[in-house]
């Protein structure tokens, strides 16, 4: 068992564990590589329509490695520039999975994990789970792209104050920002927000892929570009056979039958 568990069912959807829970999940040099490995695996496997992540134990993830962080200290600004940056490309491929991706705050996301977090489509949470961007209280600038995730999810006066403060989030406020898209009650969370990626999952997927990139990067710039955007994009939906599927599920009244096709 390797620091990265995937697991698939047969309903389109894989689920990543962050399995470092003695750690609280931190992002060590061992799960880094495993997460490199995985997601171009998950890009190319047509079967996956839906990607969930979330970690074992108590946490989500703690974050970077601190004590890789402080190794740091030994090197220059250029090495560490070298070092950090394909560090945060490796933990961001995520935004390049082309189905939509899920995060399970089954607990705490701080740092580099609440970017993580931040940098997949939506968000659920336990009521207890706790995000935060603390950087600046451990004297640090934040990193992997947080200063532009977080105005993306939540808008730049939440990002803001989350930054300068470096508070922990939680439960109905979460929602509030919103950091979190729902709550889900920790006793079933996990079942709960599988369910969710079920749902999505069994959406057509070539659809649901295109949707994903009209939004990617906080959606359209303008309405123009996005009425150039959809006058393709929905034409493209218009000649498939999911489609006449859905058209004729819905005239059935049962549930679609999506392939991709």
């Amino acid at each position: 068992m390797g620091p990265l568990r995937i697991d698939r069912d047969g309903d389109g959807v894989a689920l990543l564990t962050l399995d470092l829970p003695a750690r609280r999940n931190a992002m060590t040099e061992e799960l880094t590589a495993a997460w490199a490995a995985a997601m171009p695996e998950l890009a190319a496997d047509d079967s996956v329509r839906c990607v969930v992540v979330t970690g074992a134990g108590a946490a989500f993830s703690a974050g970077g490695d601190l004590s890789w962080i402080e190794q740091g200290g030994t090197l220059d600004v250029p090495a560490l520039r070298d070092r950090m940056l394909p560090f945060y490309r490796t933990w961001l491929a995520i935004r390049d999975l082309p189905v939509p991706t899920i995060a399970a705050l089954n607990g705490a996301a701080v740092g580099a994990g609440a970017a993580l977090a931040l940098a997949c489509d939506l968000r659920y949470a336990t009521p207890e789970a706790r995000l935060s961007v603390p950087f600046t209280a451990l004297g640090l600038h934040a990193g992997m792209a947080t200063t532009w995730l977080l105005p993306e999810v939540a808008g730049l006066a939440v990002a803001r104050e989350l930054l300068f403060t470096g508070r922990a989030v939680a439960g109905t406020e979460a929602v509030t920002l919103g950091l979190v898209n729902r709550l889900f009650p920790a006793e079933a969370f996990l079942d709960d927000v599988l369910a969710v990626a079920r749902q999505v999952a069994s959406r057509a997927p070539l659809a649901t892929r295109l949707t994903k990139v009209a939004l990617a990067g906080g959606g359209p710039a303008s309405l123009s570009a996005a009425l150039a955007w959809e006058s393709v994009a929905q034409p493209v939906t218009m000649v498939t056979e999911d489609l006449r599927e859905g058209l004729q599920a819905q005239r059935e009244r049962r549930a679609p039958r999506f392939t991709g096709r």
